[in-house]
């Protein structure tokens, strides 16, 4: 068998990059380990950004995402029970849309296969063979046999615990890794959210945040030890300690009740160098992971997409290899932006262990910092909307 493009994994942008590329009549074919429900089910943020919105435009699935999608002008700070605004629309003209990234991964499924583009389900013991010759295959199991995909191009979405990263000699690789020293619990809950926009708040107790899905689902976070297990935080303790970090007005308006899902994610800030290696290109989680702070994490895998699908447009449009050849300087020039947002918004908010007085002092000045000049302000809000691909 044979096709243009193999995208390895059916995340959100392996998905997006198949049907941007089927828009412009390039064959791709997307393998994925899992099951279509099993990666419905998996539970992700969504804050999108102005590019990522414009990706799903171009490729014909941001209907649903207008009609339901939440969109929010601005975002709130707080600091020890202080809250203030940061008005996105006024500071460069772009808000974000709320929608989850369950959604955009159902509305570009629902979109593949309404053109019967070829998605391979249940796929196993993925191997890529020959990615730095003109010729590169892959090969796979699939209900018991295995099978072979020739191909001209081959784009890895499988994330960070992929196949495809991997491939990539370790000499032909540098990686880049900070980890830190706490965790977020998060929680889910079918509550009304306590405010129209997202609440981040740092308080002496840690890190918190309000967030919503939609009018009905609600999803909250706090700072924890990494010793932490989620089993350890009964309902009654998470709304507990949500409330003494959060603003007071806002604590008496919270509506608690039932979680349906409790988890706790490790924050990471990753990049592997290149994002390119012969025929095999990196997106997403798979080259880079960013700490939840500031929902980089699909918007970054959303910009990777649009070098990608350009410069593979490029070639097969216009028979020129530069957007290819330059795909991964580009795409980690505005990772790196990023990567540097996340980390000091991360450092904005959080309570680190081995943090001084004078530390705190410093945190506690940014932050005010922030609050009052409305330069610091703008670029918080051009780096939040999204940087310019």
């Amino acid at each position: 068998m044979r096709t243009q493009v193999v995208i390895i994994g059916g995340g959100p942008s392996g998905l997006l990059l198949g049907q941007l590329l089927h828009r412009r009549g390039i064959e791709a074919v997307v393998l994925e380990r899992k099951t279509r429900d099993y990666v419905l089910g998996r539970i992700r943020a969504g804050v999108l950004e102005t590019g990522l919105v414009g990706l799903m435009e171009e490729a014909g699935v941001a209907e649903r995402l207008h009609r339901e999608g939440y969109v929010h002008e601005g975002t709130q700070i707080s600091l020890n029970g202080e809250m203030f605004h940061l008005d996105f629309k006024r500071l460069t003209g772009k808000p974000v849309i709320v929608y989850g990234q369950t959604e955009v991964t159902r509305d570009l499924y629902d979109a593949r296969e309404s053109v019967g583009a070829r998605t391979e389900f249940e796929v196993d013991h993925v191997v890529i063979h020959d990615a730095d010759s003109d010729h590169p295959f892959v090969t796979y199991d699939q209900h018991g046999q295995q099978q072979r995909l020739d191909c001209d191009f081959i784009a890895g979405c499988d994330g960070f615990h992929g196949v495809s990263r991997q491939a990539i000699p370790l000499s032909m690789r540098r990686e880049y890794e900070k980890t830190y020293p706490f965790g977020w619990l998060g929680a889910l809950s079918e509550t009304p959210p306590v405010h129209d926009e997202l609440i981040y708040a740092n308080s002496d107790r840690g890190f918190a945040l309000c967030s919503m899905r939609n009018a009905n689902l609600s999803r909250y976070y706090i700072q924890c030890a990494l010793s932490d297990h989620p089993g350890d935080w009964t309902d009654k303790a998470f709304w507990q300690e949500l409330r003494r970090r959060i603003p007071a007005e806002m604590a008496e308006k919270l509506v608690t009740g039932p979680t349906i899902e409790k988890s706790i994610a490790p924050l990471r800030s990753f990049v592997t160098e290149p994002m390119r290696w012969g025929r095999l290109f990196l997106c997403g989680d798979a080259a880079h992971i960013v700490p939840p702070t500031g929902a980089k994490g699909l918007n970054t895998a959303a910009s990777d997409v649009h070098y990608l699908y350009n410069g593979l447009r490029q070639f097969y449009e216009e028979r020129d290899s530069e957007g290819i050849d330059r795909y991964s300087e580009r795409a980690l020039l505005r990772v790196w932006k990023a990567e540097r947002f996340s980390w000091w918004f991360s450092g904005l908010l959080h309570r680190y262990p081995d943090q001084s007085p004078f530390d705190l002092k410093m945190q506690q000045a940014d932050i005010a910092f922030l609050r009052d000049n409305e330069a610091q302000q703008r670029a918080f809000a051009e780096n939040y909307v999204g940087l310019p691909y």
